[in-house]
């Protein structure tokens, strides 16, 4: 980029970034404050990107393209300008709340100020159009000779005509001046005709005044109007008057424009044409009334005189089809100046020619709900809403279709009728068996609607698959539905007519609240319920039933029922108000406890066992173990103690953290010890960190299937069992120069398995080294004889832990236990995943 473009980028740039440090942050937050199409008005005004302001703009969004004011004044007069127009924003927003909302009419008609003024050029001059200096004549000769002028009206109002001298043409019409050069062209010019248009207009000075948003002088195009003039001085402010528009000329009032003939009939007759030196002068807003309900402007409007309700109607747009005429409201002032109320019917000449005065707020009702000869269906139906009733109207009259009409979620077995007493207004409820209503037109179970019945159809859950994503947040269930149902209930309830509600709990599909049927029998409240699950006991079921006593004391009875005999109908039992079914669930019901079998077993599997038996038990099913097996080396492990490792690895890791947190805050106080401190720490962390929970219990099982007097292992569900082939190692880890296995050998004692590792290292503690015997029982040096060269010798399988040596560091014990518990785990781990 050359230094010429670049300092022409600079200068395109700068006037935009001033624009933006213009605004201020408080000026932001007022901004954001306002309503959303006062902040458009505002931004197309001033240019602001809205977006950047809101925050409202996406990421990875384009910016959209504003336009920007060309301000001929500075920024601070621009952020002046911006404030004022704030203060005028939230100004009207405060009228606005105190009349209810309403805002002022018309004034939006100015909302969108332009960014530059384009002179009206674009339009056909009209004949009787005046010229003066400035304009342009295009005068266009053909014939004998063909020449193309552009004539000039000058300041003298003459326009030089070549070859023929000057001609006055100002104060003359278009038409005239038209004439007169037609003539002069066909008298000095013999065989040449002229046509004659007009080019560029002159640009005149015009005033607007008054209570106008920018009030001032402006240049304004010769064809301009009154409303050009208007739009160019950014409107007419809320207390400025659109109904007494003032055109002036010489200080005498020529010309009057009512704005509201223009927004309500597009009548623009009195839009007059300006002259230079014409004033716009809008007087004060005159007196108010405002409108508000079922018409289609809600608005506050200007009167003009004395207006009648029909008229102020009519400037709202007129009642839409829910407005209920016949009772008008009209709040307004007396003469103590208290707000009263009156009403006028607008159906008659007499309301529609009611007098509105000044200040006051009309309100239009609407019309009410539909208040009979309905029905309706609520809940999971095609087209749910209300339907008209005509008498011996049936429920297959409303759903003919259970696949049409229904969603596909809907429960097609049963539905409900809430029935409202047309005297009482109190609701009762109808069961509905809704598949053999609908399949037996005219029926027993197809029963008769009343009017202003409604009939709830509910969701089956069961039916809810993946494919139903769109009716997912539609909650039809029983519960939804029923909720106001039985609040209702609860409330027309008194002492000599309790509540019929029922609770129906346990292993029924929907259990909860429900009206009590009709027949008031156990097996249409477990219909209702959605049926018994295949848990539910046909052997016995409970009601609780609250009763008073004679001394008024509320009392509860079990009552013991045969499920069986109350679903065939035989029970006799009848419910009552607030009665409480619990159904019982068949014990242990689809419960079923496994054991896994892997390894060197002769039948690995997962094996299904009974209450009581043992790890023997189930090892005879699998047909014992293979030649190849070493029992020695069984890994039984348990889901409950996996538990319990698990949560030791979580407390040992955050004591770690701690001690590690408190180490590395120590610096240099252990001496040059420090950072070795930390790095072993550090490890050990890390290896608790890796560490996975197995949950091993140590067990001999060669005494399991062999010994009668070894204590019999009980089964518990999710236990495994993993028996290894045999080994041929003994394995040396933790702090040796070279952790690994050796081959088994008789007569080797610990410290010659140690020896073929390299010996321990410096950080290694000697005197604690330990075995970890194959069934994963722990043998510590202290308390064997092991180390003294004589007594039981290493088996395979069996591994030597070397641990470091943390005498020098503090929470000696628990770094220790740490250790232990890492490796035990990763012994019992090695020894499952190594199979």
């Amino acid at each position: 980029m050359n230094l010429k473009n670049l300092l022409l980028f600079t200068a395109l740039l700068l006037p935009i970034a001033a624009q933006a440090q213009s605004i201020s942050p408080a000026q932001i937050e007022r901004f954001k404050s306002l309503p959303k199409a006062q902040q458009e008005s505002l931004a197309k005004q001033y240019g602001i990107d809205l977006d950047s302001i809101t925050g409202s703009r996406q990421s990875g969004q384009r910016p959209q393209q504003v336009n920007v004011v060309e301000n001929q004044s500075s920024n601070q007069n621009s952020e002046e300008e911006l404030e004022k127009s704030l203060k005028e924003q939230e100004e009207e927003q405060k009228q606005a709340e105190k009349n209810n909302g309403l805002k002022p009419y018309g004034y939006d008609l100015f909302s969108g100020a332009p960014t530059t003024f384009a002179p009206v050029t674009e339009i056909p001059v009209p004949q009787n159009y005046t010229l003066g200096p400035g304009d342009t004549l295009h005068v266009q000769l053909w014939g004998k000779e063909s020449r193309n002028l552009e004539l000039p009206v000058s300041r003298n109002g003459t326009i030089d005509f070549p070859d023929s001298g000057p001609l006055s043409v100002a104060g003359l019409s278009f038409e005239q001046a038209r004439e007169q050069i037609r003539t002069r062209v066909e008298e000095q010019y013999i065989g040449v005709k002229a046509s004659v248009s007009l080019g560029e207009l002159r640009s005149m000075r015009v005033f607007v005044l008054g209570e106008a948003r920018n009030p001032g002088s402006y240049s304004v195009s010769s064809l301009s109007t009154i409303t050009n003039a208007l739009y160019v001085s950014g409107g007419i402010k809320q207390n400025g008057s659109l109904r007494n528009v003032q055109h002036k000329r010489d200080g005498k009032v020529i010309g009057e424009l009512d704005l509201y003939d223009l927004l309500l009939k597009g009548d623009s007759s009195n839009d007059n044409r300006m002259q230079p030196g014409d004033v716009i002068f809008i007087p004060p807003v005159g007196q108010r009334v405002g409108i508000e309900g079922e018409i289609y402007r809600p608005a506050l409007y200007e009167l003009d005189g004395d207006n009648t309700l029909a008229e102020l109607i009519g400037m709202a747009g007129g009642l839409t089809p829910q407005a209920y005429p016949q009772r008008v409201t009209i709040e307004r002032t007396n003469e103590d100046f208290l707000r009263i109320i009156t009403e006028a019917d607008y159906t008659n000449t007499q309301g529609k020619n009611a007098r509105i005065r000044p200040g006051d707020t009309v309100s239009i009702a609407s019309i009410s709900e539909i208040t009979g000869q309905y029905v309706e269906i609520k809940g999971a139906a095609t087209r749910p809403g209300k339907f008209a009733w005509v008498p011996g109207m049936r429920v297959s009259s409303l759903v003919k279709s259970l696949d049409a009409d229904l969603l596909p979620k809907a429960d097609k077995d049963y539905a409900a009728i809430v029935r409202t007493h047309p005297e009482t207004d109190h609701i009762s409820v109808l069961n509905l068996r809704l598949r053999d209503a609908i399949r037996h037109p005219g029926g027993e179970d197809d029963r008769l609607l009343h009017e202003k019945d409604r009939l709830l159809l509910f969701s089956d859950v069961g039916k809810v698959d993946i494919e139903d994503e769109v009716e997912r947040d539609e909650n039809y269930t029983r519960e939804a539905l029923f909720a106001p149902v039985i609040e209702r209930l609860k409330t027309q309830a008194t002492p000599k007519k309790p509540q019929q509600i029922i609770n129906i709990s346990g292993p029924v599909r929907y259990p909860g609240e429900y009206p009590m049927p009709a027949s008031r029998n156990l097996a249409d409240a477990v219909f209702v319920a959605g049926g018994l699950k295949d848990s539910a006991s046909l052997l016995q079921a409970e009601v609780a039933r609250y009763s008073t006593s004679e001394e008024g004391i509320g009392q509860t009875h079990i009552i013991d029922v045969d499920l069986a005999q109350a679903m065939s109908g035989t029970a006799g039992l009848q419910l009552q108000s607030r009665d409480r079914i619990l159904i019982k669930a068949v014990p242990e019901f689809g419960k079923t406890r496994t054991i896994t079998l892997s390894g060197e077993v002769r039948y690995p599997g997962n094996y299904t066992f009974r209450d009581g038996d043992t790890l023997k038990d189930v090892l005879q099913r699998a047909g014992g173990l293979t030649h190849n097996a070493y029992p020695k080396g069984a890994v039984f492990t348990r889901e409950k103690l996996r538990q319990l490792e698990a949560q030791r690895l979580r407390e040992a890791e955050e004591r770690l953290q701690g001690d590690l947190l408190g180490i590395q805050l120590e610096g240099d106080s252990f001496g040059g010890d420090n950072a070795q401190r930390v790095q072993e720490v550090q490890g050990l962390l890390d290896d608790v960190q890796d560490s996975r929970a197995v949950g091993r219990m140590v067990i001999d099982l060669p005494a399991v299937l062999a010994s009668e007097r070894y204590q019999a292992i009980r089964l518990q569900d999710g236990d495994q069992l993993t028996v290894p082939t045999i080994p041929q190692a003994v394995t040396v880890l933790g702090e040796v120069q070279y952790p690994t296995s050796h081959l088994h050998t008789q007569n080797l004692t610990v410290e010659d398995y140690l020896e073929r590792s390299g010996g321990p290292t410096r950080q290694a503690d000697e005197s604690r080294a330990y075995v970890v015997k194959a069934d994963g029982s722990v043998m510590m040096p202290k308390r064997s004889n092991w180390f003294g060269g004589g007594g039981s010798q290493l088996e395979p399988g069996d591994t030597i832990i070397m641990p470091i040596d943390v005498d020098r560091l503090n929470q000696l014990e628990l770094w220790t236990n740490v250790s232990q518990i890492v490796y035990q785990m990763a012994l019992g781990a090695a020894a499952v995943g190594n199979l």
